[in-house]
């Protein structure tokens, strides 16, 4: 098992510190009849989405995070299934090309669970049979950036903190009618409301970001289910000893599809040192 303090020093390489260095309703019934502006009633619709995702338990997810470092903007996609109920989830992340164009990378597997980011195909001497197991709340970022994704329900449930919000109209998400709303969530706020399962997490990030101010652009659906959430990340880096900003976007759709999520047995996981 990775040591908690090789885990700090190398979670971010995981995934993204190479890249960087190169280059709703208040009911379970459903949303208001009205459109709902600004004010104490649009922060409470928000910070029951994460409730209204337990409720319809599970989806698909796409997953999209952008950096910016330098000059340098770079973006990882994922795609896969979430149960919101146990809050465990599949990604299967894909990395850009390398800036000089190299070979394309190989997909990382990423099976995400309360405390825990689990990933296959980590490569830097990791057999390929093996999983790597990252302890999240021993991540500066409480893994909202490192794994490439941030997690679908840790992204809801940032929603619990927010402090300002205005509803901005109606549109549409992938075919579904949507009330965009826009402003701003605080991490040591949404960490006390958080589940017990995200909770370490975010209290992580909530110490590890430059800041705990999180602007986000949020849709819910007339059920008040997050359709599609976009959060704006800045944390330091240590490396290039200046800001990263990092945009990290989560689309869901087909509510309650199949999400049976099996953890790694602890013979299957990687217990060597990770190559920087």
């Amino acid at each position: 098992m990775v040591a908690q303090q090789e885990g700090r020093a190398t979670a971010m390489a995981l995934v993204m510190a190479g890249l960087v260095v190169c280059g709703t309703g208040c009911s379970g019934g459903g949303a208001a009849a009205e459109d709902v502006g600004t004010g104490a009633d649009t922060v409470g619709t928000l910070r029951q989405a994460a409730g209204a995702l337990e409720r319809a338990g599970s989806a698909k997810a796409t997953t999209s995070m952008e950096m910016a470092t330098g000059g340098t903007r770079v973006t990882i996609r994922g795609q896969g299934v979430y149960d919101f109920r146990k809050q465990t989830g599949r990604l299967k992340v894909l990395l850009p090309e390398d800036p000089a164009g190299a070979d394309e990378h190989r997909p990382i597997t990423e099976l995400l669970a309360p405390g825990a980011l689990f990933m296959k195909n980590r490569g830097a001497g990791v057999p390929a049979d093996k999983w790597v197991r990252v302890d999240t709340a021993g991540l500066s970022d409480g893994n909202l950036v490192t794994g490439g994704a941030t997690d679908p329900y840790a992204a809801a449930e940032l929603l619990r903190g927010a402090r300002t919000a205005t509803y901005v109209g109606r549109t549409e998400v992938a075919g579904t009618s949507v009330r965009h709303y826009r402003g701003t969530a605080d991490l040591l706020v949404a960490a006390r409301g958080a589940s017990t399962g995200q909770r370490p997490a975010l209290n992580a990030a909530a110490r590890g970001f430059a800041t705990t101010a999180v602007p986000f652009d949020a849709y819910l659906d007339d059920q008040g289910r997050l359709r599609k959430v976009r959060h704006r990340f800045s944390f330091v880096n240590d490396q290039k000893k200046g800001t990263v900003d990092v945009a990290s976007t989560t689309l869901l759709y087909d509510f309650g599809a199949a999400a049976d999520v099996r953890l790694p047995d602890s013979a299957d996981i990687y217990a060597g040192k990770i190559a920087e």
